[in-house]
């Protein structure tokens, strides 16, 4: 399980180039330290993501007790004291992370966040309403657009808004996705008090179900989400050259991930929506043609 494979190489450099074999095992439906960026962030990127991957894993992944897997949570933690005091970390991951915030000037608060969100998946599986799961983006997601910004000097309050709409966004749009991968987790991403209005049981979500009001209640979903990326978009534009690039595909992408959704009437369960070779062609086509 990922869990058994941390990075436990001696070396900055080996350590380093584990996380960008991480970054790159993983499906992801947007960019992850990806050719588009300029060469010097794919390693600070890919180092980002190999901690927040692990992380997550800890939350996710194998057999582990509520207990062991909070306990694994609590060792990053710690050794993010270690950096935020100054210290030398325990393990090869956190030395190279240790190096890199200190090189690019990082703030540790959003590395913190991710911890806090994945913890809360160890304990909570359901969202009384969109607030809470706002607020689960909020640490979930929106750290890594920030931590992105500040990779590229770009860290405005403008921007930073900007950002947090799209991630935002793309973690809803990840929840949309994985209904079904979500509730064999025993968790429910979706607002109860929405899956109540529209009268929809959690039978219906295990049963696999998309009749009633099923299309409904995700068409409301999809065009909220919609709006919020579309919110966010100004900042595939504000940010320059291979950045802004990168950033136009990673909307584009959530857009043809939506789309997708909507063609299939929120039919999660029998056609799960990924992108394919053709999608990845139209977004890099609609990412330089914006520009």
């Amino acid at each position: 399980m990922a869990y058994f494979m941390p990075l436990m190489t001696t070396s900055t450099h080996a350590t380093i180039q584990q996380s960008m074999a991480l970054a790159k095992a993983h499906y992801e439906n947007f960019p992850v330290a990806s050719f588009l960026l300029p060469k010097d962030l794919r390693a600070p990127v890919g180092l980002i993501y190999a901690f927040a991957r692990q992380a997550d894993d800890f939350a996710d992944e194998g057999d582990l007790h509520p207990e062991e897997r909070l306990a694994l949570l609590d060792d990053f933690r710690l050794q993010l004291d270690q950096i935020r005091d100054d210290t030398v970390p325990d393990t090869p991951l956190f030395q190279a992370l240790h190096k890199m915030i200190k090189e690019r000037g990082l703030p540790l608060e959003p590395f913190y966040d991710l911890l806090s969100a994945f913890s809360q998946d160890v304990v909570k599986a359901r969202y009384v309403n969109f607030g809470e799961v706002i607020d689960y983006c909020r640490r979930s997601a929106n750290p890594v657009g920030r931590l992105m910004l500040y990779l590229y000097h770009a860290a405005t309050p403008r921007n930073i808004a900007l950002s947090d709409a799209i991630c935002t966004s793309l973690q809803l749009i990840n929840f949309l996705q994985d209904i079904e991968i979500d509730y064999r987790k025993d968790r429910i991403y979706l607002p109860q008090d929405e899956l109540q209005k529209y009268k929809i049981s959690e039978q219906q979500i295990a049963n696999k179900n998309t009749q009633g009001t099923w299309s409904l209640f995700m068409e409301f979903q999809i065009n909220r989400t919609r709006k919020l990326l579309q919110s966010g978009a100004p900042l595939g534009l504000a940010l320059p050259g291979r950045i802004g690039l990168e950033m136009r595909m990673i909307i584009a992408g959530g857009e043809r991930i939506l789309k997708k959704l909507h063609h299939g009437r929120g039919d999660v369960f029998n056609q799960r929506p990924v992108l394919n070779a053709v999608d990845w062609t139209y977004m890099f086509y609609r990412a330089v043609r914006k520009k």
